[in-house]
Formats: C-alpha cells, sequence, structure tokens
C-alpha cells in the first residue's frame, strides 16, 4: 500500500509521525473518508465541503486548495491495486509541546492512504442486518468529523461483541445516528429523517438519499424521531459511504416489519445504485477531457 505524508508519497511501512503530534496525543485531527468507484471518487466535492467545515469548526486552517486535494487522490488511488477504494484522509494539528490549547503557526500533518472498499454484499442486502440500541455517549460536536472516536469505537464493540452489526444511537428519548451511519426510518410508507445538527454526522450518503426521495417524489419529512416512532417502524435503514443504503431487520432482538428489507427500502436502494453508476459514468467520461 502506498500512502501520503507531508508532500511525500511511500509504501506504507515507511510512513512515520512524531509522538508530539497533537493527533497521536490529543486526537486533535479531522478526517475524511471518501468512496471510489471504478477508480473515480464519489461526490468528491461534497466531502471536501465537509473537510472544511470540520477543519474551521476546531480552528485549523486547510493546507490544500480542493484542486490540489484532488490530485492527491487521485494519485492515491492510481498508486494503489483496488478498483474501488476508500480514500482515507486526515489532518492534525502538527507538532507541538503537549499543552491542552491549541497552538499559534504549527505546520499541520496530512496523511493519505487508501483501502479496499467492500460494500454489503448481496446476501446482506438481500435480508438486512441486525442492530442493537444505546444511549448516545458521545460528545456534544458530532458534527465535526474528528479522529477522537473513541466512544463510537466502544459503541461500536459492545454491539460486534453481541453478534450486531450496528449500534443505533439514541439521546433524550430521541434517534440521533448510529455509531459509524446515519439512520432513516419509515413509518405509515413515509421516510422520516432526523434533521442535522450538532448531534449527528452531516452523511454524505444522508444527502444523497434525501435527494433521491425528492426527485422521485417519496413521502418523506426530515423532523425529530422519537424513540418511540423508531420501536415501531416498519423500515429502517442505515446510510453511509461504505453501507450505501442498508435495511435493520432486527433490532434489540425483534423483527423490524416482517423481518425482511421492505418495499420502500427495496425501491430507494435501486434508484441509489441508479444514481450511483450514472455519477460514476459522467464522471469517468469527464475525466480524459482534464
Amino acid at each position: 500500500m502506498n500512502v501520503f505524508l507531508n508532500g511525500e508519497f511511500m509504501p506504507i511501512e515507511q510512513a512515520r509521525v512524531p509522538v508530539l503530534d497533537r493527533g497521536f496525543i490529543f486526537g486533535d485531527g479531522i478526517y475524511e473518508m471518501i468512496p471510489v468507484y471504478s477508480r473515480v471518487p464519489f461526490r468528491l466535492p461534497e466531502h471536501l465541503a465537509r473537510l472544511r467545515a470540520s477543519l474551521a469548526a476546531v480552528r485549523m486552517n486547510n493546507p490544500y486548495s480542493d484542486e490540489r486535494w484532488g490530485s492527491l487522490i487521485r494519485r492515491i488511488v492510481a498508486m494503489n491495486p483496488w478498483d474501488d477504494q476508500n480514500v482515507y484522509l486526515q489532518i492534525t494539528r502538527g507538532v507541538a509541546p503537549r499543552e491542552h490549547a491549541f497552538p499559534a503557526g504549527l505546520k499541520p500533518t496530512v496523511f493519505i492512504m487508501a483501502s479496499r472498499l467492500t460494500t454489503p454484499p448481496p446476501s446482506q442486502v438481500e435480508h438486512g442486518c441486525a442492530a442493537v440500541t444505546h444511549e448516545d455517549i458521545r460528545w456534544l460536536r458530532c458534527d465535526i468529523k474528528a479522529t477522537a472516536l473513541l466512544a463510537n469505537c466502544m459503541l461500536r464493540t459492545l454491539a460486534a461483541e453481541q453478534g450486531y452489526g450496528e449500534m443505533i444511537l439514541l439521546r433524550s428519548g430521541y434517534l440521533t445516528e448510529a455509531a459509524s451511519s446515519n439512520v432513516m426510518i419509515v413509518n405509515d410508507g413515509v421516510v422520516l429523517a432526523p434533521p442535522k445538527s450538532h448531534l449527528m454526522l452531516p452523511g454524505i450518503t444522508y444527502d444523497v438519499v434525501l435527494e433521491l426521495l425528492q426527485a422521485n417524489g417519496i413521502a418523506h419529512e426530515v423532523r425529530p424521531v422519537p424513540e418511540t416512532e423508531l420501536r415501531s417502524a416498519q423500515e429502517v435503514w442505515l446510510t453511509s459511504s461504505s453501507r450505501e443504503v442498508l435495511a435493520v431487520t432486527t433490532l434489540d432482538h425483534r423483527r423490524v416489519g416482517n423481518g425482511e428489507p421492505g418495499p420502500v427500502f427495496r425501491r430507494v436502494h435501486a434508484l441509489y445504485q441508479k444514481f450511483k453508476a450514472a455519477v460514476m459514468r459522467a464522471a469517468a467520461e469527464e475525466a480524459p477531457a482534464k
């Protein structure tokens, strides 16, 4: 695997970061994960816009222009062997003596790597996955895509130890999101999505799904979702770059609906795959002209 670190491309085995990097000491960093299909980054401008928002929220300068990020990402994709990839990029505040307050004038540490992108297999899309609920124990700025993900890791581990694929989170009686996904539900044929706030990550796939619902006349509402509606839902979905759109068919040991992915999910999943293919085809056609 080849990676980018602070201006250089190298094998990952050669990549080194000083121990006083604030990303190592404090988790003082921002990251972004970009899916790549057939070597074409998916919704790159939207991912870079979210990156800029997270950096601004923690008062960290963006080290590169969007054009430079795009060039680096495409080069990493070209250097690695998979057609479908997850590109991970991370910016930390840099190296400094261990003091809590943000130091001024640091040179950020910039890291980019790629891995094989694995989306849900057809059998899981067909039958859905199992999830469990938990009180949302994370901090109050979940809209920032920060590298400090200890609470998310704890929650995903709790779910995995019980044999579940995801942990769906509740705060003060309302659905927020999942440990590593956004969540939508369907009640009485209407798709319900929690509104963006400081309590959830503004998901790129979440946005795509809402666009598809709007464009195809599928009834939906963006509003707070009480726990009671989650538990009575006919359908529950996870949305993320790696899961795309995936049905939850068992929640807290109980079937969701009839225990199989529902009709609204099946329609939206097909629309998402069609949309993704069209975006990738257009991007691939445009690439030689640049």
